[in-house]
């Protein structure tokens, strides 16, 4: 089978359809498909990372991630969220002479929704509707026409959960194209973190466990909590310092993003800064190293842009629970479910996800039960491999019915 994916950016670019794209593009090859990926290339010449800005220039760049051919197309401009990038549609054209077998378009993406729309014949088509677009005004009514005319061609739409189906607007007139496949990850790296049941020694002794921070779960300084993610508005971070105020401990964040700045001023004002470490980006194994020593990842999203929430997936195979929150119509609560694999608080709720955390700081049989969980919930829901086959069937019965 040929696919050809069409995504926003690619890793090492952050973001959830980023990652999703690229775990399953890998999958997909390792079972046997011909993957093209094509994304903008979200770096300059000399590495700088342009996706946050309106200026940046980019070059066009193919490349060979394992068995996955990815085509980084070079931008002129980003234009409220959509990069001009003139020589997407020249590669696309050349690509279609290949036949592929199915196009497989991840959205909310502006620059790829406005090139499926300029050419019809760019079919059979898959479309993974990752989030509807919530805050952004201008975008959601500029997106609009072009998300039903290409919706409305589409031979199978993907939704991550069936809560988000069930609650997107944009798939409320789709319901019977809608096949419903949860996000999964390569588990392999997550469930090589030391559990506390496996290592002999039980919550209190994982309490004193340390990653690569030196920093223990609840040692010295007190637990440890983390936020992973793309530092953006629906992340709510400001949030989780307001909690951080009632809750001992430091909070260490990863990730870097438009409201970096503005939460670290909130961070000053709240007095709670010296306790907060902004890791930006960090090496792979760090991140492991970070899910081993944390008490709970703090997932305080406060949108329904926030469809699904890959990181709890990477949290949860860690064996490190999850505190997050109730969005109706999202997938959030979904992924980690209340007192099964984490704790699920009200949104914009600090004293909510205080008092969680404490829970999980003063409970240790309570964090140790959900640890467990987590990890067998990671395995049994959300393997990369089960998620690259159900997206595979997706495709053959979408050719099938092609050729019938």
């Amino acid at each position: 089978m040929r696919i050809v994916h069409l995504g926003k950016y690619y890793p090492p670019a952050s973001g959830g359809i980023e990652s999703h794209t690229q775990t399953l593009a890998r999958a997909e090859a390792e079972l046997g498909a011909d993957v093209t990926v094509v994304v903008v290339n979200h770096r300059t010449s000399d590495g700088q990372d342009v996706t946050f800005r309106s200026m940046g220039r980019t070059s066009s760049v193919t490349q060979w991630d394992g068995r996955v051919r990815v085509h980084r197309v070079g931008r002129l401009v980003n234009v409220a969220r959509l990069d001009v990038a003139p020589a997407l549609q020249r590669l696309l054209r050349r690509l279609k002479r290949g036949r592929p077998d199915v196009w497989h378009v991840h959205t909310p993406n502006p620059t790829m929704l406005l090139a499926l729309a300029a050419d019809a014949s760019l079919s059979p088509l898959v479309v993974t509707h990752h989030s509807d677009v919530v805050r952004q005004r201008v975008l959601r009514y500029a997106m609009r026409p072009l998300e039903r005319r290409v919706y409305a061609r589409a031979d199978a739409i993907v939704a991550s959960s069936p809560a988000y189906a069930d609650g997107s607007t944009t798939l409320a007139h789709e319901r019977e194209r809608v096949s419903v496949v949860p996000f999964g990850i390569d588990l392999t790296p997550f469930l090589a973190v030391p559990s506390e049941a496996s290592d002999g020694e039980g919550a209190a002794g994982a309490a004193g466990a340390t990653g690569a921070t030196g920093a223990s779960r609840a040692g010295d300084r007190g637990p440890l909590w983390l936020c992973v993610g793309r530092l953006i508005y629906y992340k709510a971070l400001d949030v989780a310092l307001r909690a951080l105020r009632e809750v001992p401990g430091r909070l260490v964040v990863v990730g870097t993003g438009p409201m970096g700045a503005t939460w670290r001023k909130l961070s000053l004002d709240l007095g709670v800064a010296d306790r907060v470490d902004w890791k930006g980006s960090v090496p792979f194994a760090e991140l492991l190293a970070l899910y081993d020593a944390a008490t709970a990842l703090w997932f305080p999203s406060n949108a329904r842009s926030e469809a699904f929430g890959i990181v709890q997936v990477e949290a949860m195979a860690a064996g490190c629970p999850v505190i997050n929150t109730h969005i109706e119509g999202s997938g959030v609560p979904w992924v980690s479910r209340h007192d099964e694999t984490g704790l699920t608080v009200p949104i914009d709720d600090a004293p909510a996800l205080a008092a969680a955390a404490r829970r999980l700081a003063s409970e240790p049989a309570l964090r140790a039960r959900l640890s467990r969980s987590a990890r067998h919930a990671a395995r049994d829901r959300f393997d990369h491999r089960a998620m690259a086959r159900r997206i595979l069937d997706v495709c053959q019965a979408v050719i099938d019915r092609r050729a019938s």
